[in-house]
């Protein structure tokens, strides 16, 4: 396995946040982590990332033991809900600036920030600052830029989240082409169980300090814990409704 997680936990003071965590992630595989806002999904990531630190557990990456490394050390890239694009660049310039950061030749730097500037259909933006891109533009931007290096291991925090529901469909679209074009292995935290579905190889839930990993998609939908079967119900019953015939007037 590339990422070993054994028995992570993590509190805040007297509050418990993570009280065991485990799980494993393969090579190019994408695991999406469903829970509620405020049940450690954010914290997990961080700790993974090297933002914060675990209060027991073990974290290792390719066999190595990640304790000892520092966060610019891991070769990870976190994505954020927002797209924190740097103002006084234009989006060429914030395409280029993780590669230009690891002083890759300029003409590999061109290369790739073509590559995923028209795989993500931003060509014809390149010269244009932040403020002056869609909410959707940027989003694509915060990708590209987290793609451009190649990272060991991309973590993504809601990152669709705020967005509508067509440029969140096609951010979903773009994610799924791109990571498995790039053979990049991904942690996709959402609390969206459709996003969760989509977006995902496979599936954990993570409740009350505890992750859930479901190897089968299947099995993910047939546990009751994890609210999809509830979901189908509630559509099947909105279907019948609309199905039943209407009253006669008098």
């Amino acid at each position: 396995m590339l990422l070993e997680v054994c028995g992570l936990k993590k509190g805040f003071g007297d509050e418990p946040v993570l009280r065991g965590v485990d799980f494993t992630l393969a090579r190019e595989e994408t695991l999406s982590v469903l829970g509620r806002s405020g049940c450690g999904k954010t914290t997990l990531l961080k700790i993974i990332a090297g933002l914060e630190t675990a209060d027991a557990g073990a974290l290792r990456f390719n066999g190595r033991d990640l304790a000892a490394t520092p966060p610019q050390a891991r070769g990870f890239v976190y994505l954020y809900q927002e797209p924190l694009l740097l103002p006084h660049l234009d989006l060429r310039g914030n395409l280029a600036f993780g590669l230009k950061l690891r002083k890759r030749p300029r003409p590999e730097i061109e290369t790739r920030v073509g590559e995923l500037a028209e795989r993500l259909g931003l060509t014809d933006h390149m010269d244009k600052a932040p403020h002056q891109l869609s909410g959707g533009q940027k989003q694509r931007a915060a990708f590209g830029r987290a793609l451009a290096v190649r990272p060991a291991l991309l973590l993504l925090d809601e990152p669709f989240s705020k967005l509508d529901v067509a440029i969140r469909a096609e951010m979903q679209r773009l994610f799924k082409e791109t990571a498995a074009a790039y053979g990049i292995p991904s942690l996709f935290v959402t609390h969206d169980l459709k996003e969760a579905i989509l977006m995902s190889d496979r599936i954990a839930l993570l409740r009350d300090g505890v992750m859930k990993t479901y190897n089968r998609k299947r099995d993910f939908i047939d546990d009751p814990d994890t609210g999809v079967l509830r979901e189908v119900a509630f559509w099947e019953g909105l279907r019948s409704q609309s199905h039943e015939p209407s009253g006669t007037a008098d």
